[in-house]
């Protein structure tokens, strides 16, 4: 059974050639990394996916729904949702507001409930908010709710993006390079949380991340890029000793780094 299923996926920014023939199949609740230098086309991949970008050629498939070129928020109403290189909160926002924004899809109340503030409206948004809440638990920001997310720590706004990734109930998690700028305690607790967020929420998960002791520590499978193509796929043992992973994108320091 396939969750995603990319296929020949092809994208081109001008005359330049950002991702060429990319396939990839990613299972119910697999976590497959996604790796390479800067500009192999990781993120162009994760723009693709999420409806950003429409591709040059290729086919994206959610769940035998084709998907390929549709807007984000069709594709993020079928069950994909993502975080960015760049942390892009509201950050004049609340941490429970940030994650509301991206609840709203599930209100369960009409038109006229929400202008003539009926009993209906009233309980709806208590279970938005409860939902928000458990959300926001789930990422260790019990204490956070009500605080301006521009003012939180990098590491909390970091987790704050996740749990407002997750309030779509996505069934796929993009996460883009989440431990970026984490310090080693951060990074540890980040990774035992996506594990443990994964089979909570039943999610398939498909990260790229340049630390490569994360993603040797919490990938299943890893999927290495360069220059916008696929040069090897494979476990993180099987990954750790290529030859053409080494030469492309490890090198000596990640090689021993990934050892760690």
């Amino acid at each position: 059974m396939v969750l995603l299923s990319i296929s020949s996926l092809t994208h081109f920014f001008g005359g330049l050639r950002a991702v060429a023939d990319f396939s990839l199949q990613v299972r119910p609740g697999e976590l497959v990394g996604l790796i390479g230098p800067n500009g192999a086309g990781k993120t162009t991949v994760f723009n693709l996916v999420s409806g950003i970008y429409r591709p040059t050629a290729g086919r994206i498939v959610l769940d035998n729904y084709e998907i390929t070129g549709l807007p984000s928020y069709r594709i993020a109403r079928l069950g994909v949702a993502r975080t960015f290189q760049n942390i892009r909160l509201f950050d004049d926002m609340t941490a429970i507001e940030n994650v509301k924004v991206a609840a709203r899809e599930h209100i369960e109340y009409g038109l006229a409930g929400a202008l003539l503030h009926l009993p209906s409206f009233w309980q709806a948004e208590q279970r938005l908010d409860d939902y928000c809440r458990r959300l926001l638990d789930a990422l260790r920001l019990e204490g956070r709710a009500g605080q301006r997310a521009g003012a939180l720590p990098y590491g909390q706004q970091r987790r704050l993006e996740i749990a407002r990734a997750l309030a779509g109930a996505p069934r796929l998690l993009l996460l883009d390079e989440p431990a970026a700028g984490m310090n080693p305690q951060e990074t540890r607790d980040l990774v035992d949380t996506i594990r443990r967020l994964r089979t909570e929420y039943d999610l398939a998960v498909l990260i790229i991340e340049h630390n490569m002791h994360v993603m040797m520590n919490i990938a299943e499978r890893i999927v290495v890029m360069d220059f916008g193509e696929t040069i090897a796929e494979g476990t993180p043992e099987e990954i750790r000793g290529h030859p053409a992973v080494i030469e492309a994108y490890l090198g000596k320091e990640g090689s021993r780094a990934a050892e760690r």
